[in-house]
């Protein structure tokens, strides 16, 4: 009997592990045999390879029987990229090629019948995994080679083909193909806060939200701006960090997403319409997982347009991420955990054909319909949003007197950075980026305490907040001071606080 190994990575969700790939050649009759929890498609790989090998004129499948061993048996494998290592190990086990450069390799990529190496997905977290171990290359498709070279501290192989494959691992050198770079951005103007006239209050709820990195919800008749205003939010929030640039990358690479050659340092933007299903907004699937919109919104802003016309099983399937900042999605084989830490932005009309409340006889809806209508975003829901902001027509003089008038993305940004790096030398030694993120113990045990607290206790005694509308409030009062330039928050920040997080007027509080 015969033996070859070679390693790849399997990936329960973003956990990548290393995967020992263990092909037996010999000691029974012809047949191939997978072990060690393969999915479908992995099983299908005995017919892939079986082929590719015989196209390659690298020589026929071993006429033998073939025992294929994924190690650890016990971790659920799923995806076509096992395919080059399956290969791989083949090779070493039918003396094509030697075993030395394949103990210090990691590979990924499906082959097809022709012998080609074709993309995968997953490769960034993988070659990720392989660099932690101290894996010191890597063997990729060529297509992913800009990707797999954000990582550091590991040599990234290309190959098209395992005719390349088996060159590479002879010692031969391999021309060396990439992918086209990233075509110049096309220069579009970038969505601008120039572009909305008028909502005073919107906009400075907008900018509250940015600085703290709080959820939003805007509500108004068709055409206000809502739409507007949230697609200008990713304008105004801060580049990521390497980190957290690295993090979102992962999950476009796992999405099957284009990553390019430069880690994307603006936050991402994801906007499904309110037809999507539960799996494709938190993330599903029927063996392992794969990340939903909540996931590619990470570090970034989710945006539900229409908020009512989601379903509700949708809606509630938000309540645990919003709080942990993570989604845990659990089938029969596996556990798969995504990063979910997104700012929401909710849009919503006051009613089905919104023109409640625009002018006398306007609306159409029945009082039953309306109410309906607003129980469709259910109470748990609302309650774990911060900021509520109601947005009203402008009359056209008013447009006209502010049109060109209006602060740009550039100048809010800049007052947001500023917030953001008050916040950042206040709670870094605690552990936290920003006031969203801090726990109520936290902010009442290990921050000074406001004034105006007196404030909260009269609304929880009325009933106008829960406990957690009251850590909301709080985490806002600290942004409103943040963007104030103050040590602590005052009365009167406590007092607007209180007001974005009940949806009241706030222009009078601020001109107060």
């Amino acid at each position: 009997m015969r033996l070859g190994r070679a390693r790849s990575v399997g990936l329960v969700g973003l956990q990548a592990t290393l995967v020992d790939v263990e092909a037996s050649v010999g000691g029974g009759l012809p047949r191939t045999v997978i072990v060690g929890l393969p999915d479908a498609a992995l099983n299908e790989a005995r017919e892939r390879c079986r082929a590719a090998l015989g196209n390659s004129g690298l020589g026929t499948w071993p006429q033998h029987l073939v025992t294929i061993n994924l190690s650890p048996a016990s971790l659920p494998k799923a995806g076509t990229h096992f395919d080059l290592a399956i290969l791989a190990a083949i090779l070493v086990a039918s003396d094509v090629v030697p075993q030395l450069r394949l103990d210090d390799s990691v590979l990924m990529g499906e082959v097809g019948l022709d012998g080609s190496v074709r993309p995968v997905r997953g490769v960034l977290p993988a070659v990720l995994r392989a660099a932690e171990a101290g894996v010191g290359h890597a063997i990729v498709p060529w297509h992913h080679v800009r990707e797999a070279r954000l990582v550091e501290g590991i040599t990234v192989h290309g190959v098209g083909s395992l005719q390349e494959l088996a060159a590479l691992l002879r010692g031969a050198e391999v021309p060396e193909r990439l992918p086209d770079a990233d075509p110049e951005p096309v220069s579009l103007r970038e969505p601008d806060l120039a572009d909305v006239a008028g909502q005073l209050e919107a906009r400075w709820a907008i900018e509250v939200a940015a600085a703290g990195g709080h959820h939003l919800y805007l509500k108004g008749p068709p055409g206000v701006g809502k739409t507007l205003l949230a697609e200008r939010l990713p304008g105004i929030l801060p580049d990521l960090g390497a980190a957290e640039a690295l993090e979102v990358a992962a999950i476009r690479s796992l999405s099957g997403l284009h990553v390019g050659s430069e880690l994307p340092r603006r936050p991402p933007f994801a906007s499904p319409h309110h037809s999507a299903t539960v799996a494709a907004v938190v993330g599903g699937g029927s063996a392992i997982p794969q990340p939903g919109a909540i996931s590619l919104a990470h570090r970034g802003v989710l945006f539900l347009d229409e908020a009512p016309e989601f379903s509700a099983r949708t809606l509630e399937a938000l309540r645990t991420p919003l709080e942990s900042g993570r989604i845990e999605l659990a089938r029969v084989r596996a556990v798969a955990s995504y990063p979910a830490r997104f700012q929401l932005v909710l849009a919503a009309n006051p009613c089905p054909c919104g023109q409640s409340g625009l002018r006398s006889n306007a609306c159409t809806c029945t009082p039953m319909a309306v109410r309906r209508y607003g129980e469709r975003l259910s109470g748990p829901i609302l309650d774990r949003i911060d900021i509520t902001q109601t947005l009203r027509p402008m009359t056209q003089a008013y447009l006209r007197a502010a049109r060109g008038s209006a602060e740009s993305s550039a100048v809010v940004a800049a007052r947001v950075a500023s917030a953001r790096a008050r916040q950042l030398e206040r709670l870094a030694p605690l552990g936290y980026r920003t006031n969203a993120e801090v726990p109520g113990p936290v902010l009442r045990q290990d921050l000074p305490r406001p004034g105006g607290v007196a404030l909260l206790d009269q609304a929880v005694t009325r009933g106008l907040l829960s406990a957690r509308g009251v850590d909301k409030t709080m985490r806002l009062a600290w942004t409103i001071a943040d963007l104030a330039g103050a040590a602590k928050p005052r009365q009167t920040d406590v007092q607007l606080a209180l007001a974005m997080r009940r949806g009241d007027e706030i222009e009078e509080v601020r001109c107060g």
